[in-house]
């Protein structure tokens, strides 16, 4: 697989290029997440420690003036940080796939789990290439990506497009119902505590 290529394909060509990967297998896609996920976690990162450094506050000069925070301690916390992110995206992936192949599979979906996982994996294109981007690259290259994972699981699947928006839109949908009730439920259990007076 020509990695450059398949980018270029998932940017101007979405279709014809989920098209070509039907048949590839699972090494090679997942081999692909990696390439586009560490594309994105070095520009993240890189971008991080730029804005930390023309940030810096008072306490972090003090703390490099005292040899606390040095370029070396530095350096290592950001390459602890990407070996995270991409550790956390890569079971993330694994995951989101089995949580969205249940709605896939509801919808008619019958290519398998793996389809499903190739669809996130070619369809996350986008967000990796431009989610680094301060406030707008996360946005564009969220909707950018969800349209391109819609298009891969009725590619992949071939089912209809009302059928994988039906089924990409019930596995959003359902993790924001619950986010949004867990948030109340803890809003509500810290009103219902109430001030706390000291004698």
């Amino acid at each position: 697989m020509d990695i450059v290529e398949t980018i270029k394909g998932f940017l101007t060509s979405p279709v014809q290029a989920f098209q070509k990967v039907r048949d590839t297998d699972i090494v090679e896609s997942l081999k692909y997440f990696i390439v586009i996920l560490v594309i994105n976690v070095i520009l993240t990162v890189i971008l991080d420690m730029v804005v930390a450094n023309a940030m810096a506050s008072a306490v972090e000069q003090t703390m490099a003036q005292m040899g606390i925070l040095t370029p070396a301690v530095v350096g290592i916390g950001a390459i602890l940080v990407a070996i995270m992110m991409i550790i956390l995206s890569f079971f993330g992936l694994l995951i989101a796939g089995a949580w969205v192949h249940l709605f896939v599979y509801i919808v008619g979906g019958r290519k398998g789990y793996l389809q499903t996982v190739k669809a996130l994996i070619f369809g996350s294109t986008p967000y990796m290439m431009i989610g680094w981007i301060p406030f707008i690259g996360p946005v564009i290259g969220g909707i950018w990506s969800l349209i391109l994972e819609i298009l891969g699981i009725r590619e992949l699947h071939q089912i209809s497009t009302g059928r994988a928006v039906a089924a990409m839109v019930l596995a959003v949908l359902i993790v924001l119902i619950i986010v949004i009730l867990i948030a109340a439920w803890f809003f509500i259990a810290l009103v219902s505590m109430g001030p706390v007076y000291s004698p």
